[in-house]
């Protein structure tokens, strides 16, 4: 696949110093840098949330125990929220 792209001077300058120190021609280290970029991926969310995951696991709590806490804290921040609304702190 052959794409022609717009590059700042400043840029174009800088990808053709990089690509001489190493060695390589521009195009060859253009493709390179879209190979990582395209292989670099967003963790998913389960993995972000792993820790969590695993700090509730050996908490031994069950997940009706975790809906009522969460219930509760929401329920806390709600009425935080709508004392902080009326003025009352």
């Amino acid at each position: 696949m052959t794409l022609t792209i717009d590059l700042p001077a400043e840029t174009e300058r800088e990808l053709r110093a990089r690509a001489a120190a190493t060695g390589k021609d521009v195009a060859t280290l253009v493709r390179e840098a879209v190979e990582e970029k395209l292989r670099a991926t967003t963790p998913a969310f389960a993995e972000i949330l792993a820790a969590v995951h695993e700090d509730f696991r050996q908490s031994g709590m069950n997940e009706a125990e975790l809906d009522s806490l969460m219930e509760g804290t929401l329920s806390e921040a709600r009425k935080e929220r709508r004392e902080r609304q009326r003025g009352i702190t």
